[in-house]
């Protein structure tokens, strides 16, 4: 189990991210493969996640799995300018094949399926920067983004990381993005007139 602070900021991206890849590599970010990951998220019976903008998933990638936690947004974790800095609390699961296990031991203890979210990440990353990474995400029925996202042990200068690395992809000028990916999904799937997530 790791527990770490992510900082990060979202941006919708006009486009498939395709003409971010050469200034990516000349600033000196190597790309991983591209990866489909599928994140089912979960909330408790008594209190509703999508209200207090809570995380609880059950992420698959390849062989990969592992269970995410992120508290509650507040305005200290939420900031106006839509950094958002959380405590991530991540258990890496054994194999990948055990995802389906840990989704079936959440529903045992009674927590309730929200919806199901599935995008190709590409991920870049800088040698010199360790702990910073940089994803452009399709996400199925929402979009293109772009993460900037910062993993330290304290908050403490990530978000003017956060920007810095902003202004030098120069994607300031983009839309920010406050909702995360599973409501963003949900809301393809529910009438206007329903509920809608609170940033």
């Amino acid at each position: 189990m790791t527990d770490t602070i992510e900082v990060e900021r979202k941006r919708e991206l006009p486009d498939d991210g395709s003409t971010l890849t050469p200034l990516l590599a000349q600033l000196g970010y190597v790309a991983s493969a591209p990866v489909t990951e599928v994140d089912t998220y979960y909330s408790r019976p008594d209190v509703d996640y999508m209200l207090t903008v809570e995380c609880l998933r059950v992420r698959r990638r390849g062989d990969f799995a592992e269970i995410t936690y992120k508290p509650a947004t507040t305005p200290t974790t939420h900031a106006a300018d839509d950094v958002v800095s959380k405590v991530e609390t991540n258990v890496i699961l054994h194999e990948g094949k055990q995802a389906s296990t840990a989704e079936r031991l959440l529903i045992s203890i009674g927590m309730r399926e929200i919806v199901r979210v599935e995008k190709t990440r590409t991920t870049y990353r800088h040698p010199e920067t360790p702990g910073v990474t940089v994803n452009i995400d399709a996400v199925h029925g929402a979009g293109t983004f772009i993460e900037t996202e910062v993993n330290r042990p304290t908050a403490d200068g990530a978000a003017e990381l956060v920007e810095h690395i902003e202004k030098q992809l120069g994607i300031i000028g983009l839309p920010t993005v406050a909702l995360p990916y599973r409501d963003l999904v949900l809301r393809q799937h529910e009438q206007p007139t329903t509920r809608t997530a609170h940033k």
